[in-house]
């Protein structure tokens, strides 16, 4: 007697699976395992909630703010936030350098200082020249990089890419004119005969506050002016410069920066420093006077 067949045939254990069935499993699990779909960036813009986004910037960003900006600028993927106001700010911030780079080196009007007005106006203007152009060309820099590496990560012949490779030519064209020497002095100035003359100089002063008491008291005093007037002029073309560079490009890099997205803050200038050598010379200034005086003195 023939028996029925079964139906219901026992199931294959795990290592006894059908060839086809176990290539389509490991096909599956090769593209589960992609790279890609596992970066932390795409796992952020997939997320479905809000609350479910931010418990994965809390889990793989930490508590640092810079490991907290990487995750949130690799989260954004597009090259340009605001590609229908890209154009506009690339515009405003291309004519915003050109005025600071013919006004903001220019003399500026000082107070009263009778015989010594020519020199302070000449040594605030090259320390504002220093301050101005030393922004401009770290901001001229900046954008040039900044499109290159936004043309770089667009899609190929999209219109970002157009407006991107259109603005990274302008930027690239106008970068040379705008850089130059920041203190427009002869570059023979700048060389080491010069500066070895000063070292010279300041050797023979040395030199001559020790041979008397009377001359030494005379150099220290003068010392401390030196000082002082060189900390005012700072001071001075600090302020000038921040004012200027505030009124011409402050407002167009943050409106461009805005525009492309996701790419930090611009850049500052050196105003705030120069502020802070200001002070720096008024103390020495204040302590070295008294203690070069002290040092002749106690020599004699």
């Amino acid at each position: 007697m023939i028996e029925p067949a079964d139906t219901n045939p026992t199931p294959r254990a795990a290592g006894d699976q059908a060839p086809h069935d176990y290539l389509a499993n490991a096909m599956q699990g090769m593209v589960d395992d992609l790279v890609l779909d596992r970066i932390d960036a795409l796992r952020v813009l997939r997320a479905r909630s809000r609350e479910e986004k931010g418990a994965i910037l809390e889990q793989i960003a930490g508590r640092g703010k810079p490991e907290q900006d990487i995750v949130k600028e690799l989260s954004k993927l597009r090259p340009l936030w605001r590609p229908d106001r890209f154009e506009e700010a690339h515009r405003l911030a291309m004519r915003s350098l050109e005025v600071l780079d013919r006004n903001g080196a220019r003399a500026a009007k000082l107070p009263r200082l009778g015989p010594l007005k020519p020199m302070a106006e000449y040594i605030v203007q090259q320390m504002t020249r220093w301050i101005v152009k030393g922004h401009q060309n770290t901001l001229v820099t900046r954008i040039r990089k900044l499109y290159e590496r936004r043309e770089a990560n667009s899609v190929w012949g999209s219109p970002e890419h157009h407006m991107l490779r259109r603005a990274r030519i302008d930027a690239a064209r106008v970068e040379p004119g705008y850089k130059g020497n920041p203190l427009g002095l002869p570059t023979f100035l700048l060389g080491g005969a010069i500066l070895s003359s000063v070292i010279s100089g300041m050797r023979a002063l040395v030199d001559l506050a020790f041979a008397g008491v009377v001359q030494g008291v005379v150099l220290a005093g003068v010392g401390g002016l030196v000082f002082g007037f060189l900390a005012w002029a700072a001071l001075h073309a600090a302020g000038i410069a921040r004012r200027r560079i505030r009124l011409c490009t402050d407002q167009p890099m943050k409106a461009l920066w805005e525009t492309i997205g996701a790419c930090g803050n611009p850049p500052k200038d050196s105003s705030y420093d120069f502020a802070i050598y200001a002070i720096v010379l008024l103390v020495l200034a204040w302590v070295l006077v008294p203690l070069a005086i002290w040092l002749v003195v106690a020599k004699l």
